[in-house]
């Protein structure tokens, strides 16, 4: 089986289990991009992700004007649809928090953490062919977790029931994708994301796991040219030639 057929057949049965979830208030409504924003998801995948890779970039879960919107990790409109030249149908998701409206690619909002990475990777490698030759992009979880006012909710706020659920699903993924990729590296973008890596992995030694800062603009640190510290960290890590 292809590569990237092997991660959509993996993507479909993460996106069909953690459906069957159900979460505790304070969350009032989560949305599963992997559903109803598929079409473009599955783009992403037959595009970019049908060869192996030194390197999985991970991060932690949809923003709500990013992936939430687009269907793709870290998805700002612009760059997805501009860079990675791709686009499509968006649907609605069940259950739509009217504060959270899905606007697919016409939602005036920009992701500031998926503009930075995004913008970074263009500046460095200039055409994403060349970034995907080596490398790929995708969260560890593929919710989106709200409140009733449309506060996010982040996936390790949730309860240890529920993470302990949601996590066993995500990492059985996540082993699909890095086996299927055949990745060196899995590099969290934010510790979160790191500390899933390791313990998904604990037991592989010849994986190699690291680190960068989060561009998201929460982090005062990445306020303060995120970019440039993003790729200090990538050549320590000899992750950039």
């Amino acid at each position: 089986m292809a590569i990237a057929d092997q991660l959509l057949k993996s993507a479909q049965v993460l996106s069909k289990s953690v459906d069957t979830l159900s979460f505790k208030e304070p969350i009032t409504h989560v949305y599963n991009p992997l559903d109803y924003a598929w079409e473009v998801h599955e783009q992403y995948i037959k595009k970019y992700a049908n060869s192996t890779k030194r390197v999985l970039f991970m991060g932690m879960n949809p923003g709500p004007f990013g992936m939430a919107q687009t269907g793709i990790p870290f998805g700002e409109i612009e760059l997805v649809r501009d860079w990675l030249e791709l686009g499509g149908a968006v649907k609605q998701p069940r259950n739509m928090n009217p504060k959270r409206m899905i606007q697919g690619f016409d939602c005036p909002k920009s992701e500031v953490s998926g503009r930075r990475l995004w913008s970074f990777l263009k500046a460095y490698f200039g055409s994403a062919e060349l970034f995907f030759k080596d490398h790929f992009v995708l969260n560890y979880c593929p919710l989106v977790f709200m409140e009733l006012s449309g506060r996010n909710r982040t996936p390790d706020k949730l309860s240890l029931q529920e993470r302990k659920l949601l996590y066993d699903l995500c990492d059985a993924h996540l082993k699909k994708v890095v086996a299927a990729l055949e990745v060196e590296w899995v590099i969290g973008i934010g510790a979160f994301a790191e500390s899933r890596a390791k313990e998904s992995f604990s037991d592989i030694n010849n994986l190699k796991i690291g680190r960068i800062l989060h561009p998201s603009p929460a982090s005062p640190q990445a306020n303060r040219g995120w970019d440039q510290i993003a790729l200090e960290q990538l050549k320590e890590l000899d992750i950039l030639s």
